[in-house]
C-alpha cells in the first residue's frame, strides 16, 4: 500500500492541484462558459449522459489498443529486420520517418477508402502513427548490443535467433519498452483523429465523432468531458504499458527500474 501511494500519490496531487487552479482561473475570470467551462460543468456534463461516454470510450479504447498491439508486433519485427540487415536499414529505415512527417488527418481519408468506416480505418490510423517510436527504439536498442557479447555467442555456435533471444531482445528491452510508452499515447491520437474522419456518428459513435458533434452543438462542456475520457484511454494504456515494461524489465534486468 505505501509503494502503490508512493508511486500514484504525486501524480494524483497534480492532478487535483491543476484541478483547482482551473477552477480558480474561471471564476476569478469571468472567462464564459462557451470558451472554457469549469471542472464542475465538465463534470455535470458526463453525469448527464455517462452511458454513451462511457459506451464511446470504450469504441475508442478498442480501435486503441488494436492499434497499439498491431504497432507493438510489427514494430519489433520491422525494427529487428532492420537492425540485422544493414543494407535495408540504410535504405528503409530512413524512409520510416514518412510515418512522423506525414500527418495523419491527411491519411485519414485515404484510410477510410481501403478500409471502409467503423473501426477498421481507425485501427490503421493508430498503428500508423504509434508503430515509428517502436521501430527507432528497437532498432537502436539491438544495435546498442556489446559487440563482445555477440562475440561470445558466436564462440559458442548460437544460431542468429538464438542470439537474438538470448542476448539481443533482453538488452534492447528498456529500449523497446520507451518506445511502447511513447506509442501508447500516440495510439490514442491516431484513434481519435481517425474517427474524425471515419466513425460512425449513430449509437455508435466513438468519442471523435462526440468531440464532433459537441463541437456543432456548442457544447464546450462536453467536449471537455469527451476529451477527458481520451485522455483516460490513454493514461490506461500508458500505465499497462509501464507494469509489463516493470515485469519484464525486473526478470532480464534486475539492477534496472521501469520508468513509472
Amino acid at each position: 500500500m505505501r509503494r502503490l501511494l508512493a508511486t500514484a500519490g504525486p501524480p494524483l496531487l497534480t492532478v487535483a492541484i491543476a484541478v483547482g487552479l482551473w477552477q480558480l482561473g474561471v471564476t476569478l475570470t469571468g472567462v464564459p462558459d462557451y470558451l472554457c467551462p469549469s471542472p464542475f460543468e465538465v463534470a455535470a456534463a458526463f453525469a448527464e449522459r455517462p452511458g454513451p461516454l462511457l459506451a464511446a470510450t470504450g469504441r475508442t479504447a478498442a480501435a486503441t489498443l488494436l492499434g497499439f498491439g498491431i504497432a507493438a508486433l510489427l514494430g519489433v519485427a520491422i525494427g529487428t529486420l532492420l537492425a540485422s540487415v544493414e543494407a535495408l536499414r540504410r535504405g528503409v529505415y530512413p524512409l520510416t520517418n514518412l510515418l512522423q512527417m506525414v500527418p495523419v488527418v491527411a491519411v485519414a481519408p485515404l484510410l477510410t477508402i481501403w478500409f471502409g468506416y467503423g473501426l477498421s480505418a481507425v485501427t490503421a490510423s493508430a498503428c500508423i502513427v504509434a508503430i515509428f517510436p517502436v521501430i527507432a527504439n528497437t532498432v537502436d536498442g539491438l544495435r546498442s548490443v556489446d559487440p563482445h557479447l555477440r562475440e561470445l555467442f558466436d564462440i559458442y555456435g548460437a544460431g542468429r535467433a538464438q542470439r537474438w533471444w538470448g542476448l539481443e531482445l533482453p538488452a534492447a528491452t528498456p529500449s523497446i519498452f520507451t518506445g511502447l510508452r511513447i506509442a501508447a499515447g500516440l495510439a490514442v491520437i491516431g484513434a481519435v483523429v481517425g474517427e474524425f474522419v471515419s466513425g460512425f456518428a449513430d449509437h455508435r459513435a466513438p468519442i471523435g465523432i462526440v468531440i464532433l458533434t459537441a463541437i456543432r452543438e456548442a457544447r464546450t462542456d462536453l467536449v471537455f468531458a469527451a476529451i477527458l475520457c481520451s485522455a483516460a484511454v490513454g493514461f490506461t494504456l500508458f500505465g499497462l504499458v509501464s507494469g509489463a515494461g516493470h515485469l519484464v524489465l525486473r526478470r532480464w534486468h534486475p539492477s534496472s527500474r521501469s520508468t513509472p
